[in-house]
């Protein structure tokens, strides 16, 4: 973390923020799978309501530790009922489906690229880009991820740097800033959506 803020330091607007905010940090999931089924869990409503459904649904299961076949035993209509939507449903079972058939282990993480990763799991319908970036960020802690797409960091950037720019011209400018940051660029994430948080 030390050589991540020294170097990113060397951007004055950066270092105003590392000596001002303490960085993000989220927990943890057990395993990449169980971090998906959550980040489904956990989209497009708010953290209460989500903490909520959530919760429910690990008590239907019966288990925080359970596995991509146990899913496989609970109808859509039953995941319905924890007070997932629809859609909701359906992409859990997807992520369960995806994981049972391509025998797909934790061990294999570790052996691939971000960009694997990505390509990897974008298969699943219903498990975008920018769900697995957070995934290689928060769970797998990779070093080096830049999402340039979440609206988060983007009004971060748009006010630090004064960027007027909007939609592609925007991502090209922050991705044009964000080179300088390599390769500690989830490190910079980070910092970013701290800063948004007390903004």
């Amino acid at each position: 973390m030390k050589s991540a803020e020294k170097h990113l330091s060397k951007d004055k607007k950066f270092k105003e923020l590392i000596n001002e905010l303490e960085i993000l940090t989220l927990p943890k999931s057990d395993t990449v799978f169980h971090e998906l089924v959550k980040s489904i869990a956990y989209q497009q409503i708010s953290w209460k309501a989500a903490d909520s459904i959530f919760n429910k649904f690990i008590s239907f299961v019966g288990t925080e530790d359970y596995l991509p076949e146990d899913l496989l035993h609970f109808t859509h209509d039953e995941f319905r009922s924890c007070g997932f939507s629809n859609a909701k449903s359906q992409y859990i079972r997807n992520i369960a489906d995806y994981f049972v058939e391509n025998k797909v282990e934790e061990s294999i993480w570790d052996n691939m690229t971000d960009q694997e990763i990505i390509k990897m799991l974008t298969e699943i319908k219903g498990v975008g880009e920018w769900t697995v970036q957070m995934i290689l960020l928060f769970q797998l802690e990779r070093p080096d991820v830049f999402p340039s797409k979440d609206l988060g960091i983007q009004l971060a950037m748009k006010h630090i740097y004064g960027l007027e720019s909007e939609k592609s011209a925007l991502i090209k400018d922050m991705v044009k800033i964000a080179e300088k940051w390599r390769p500690y660029r989830s490190i910079a994430s980070r910092y970013l959506w701290a800063w948004k948080r007390v903004n």
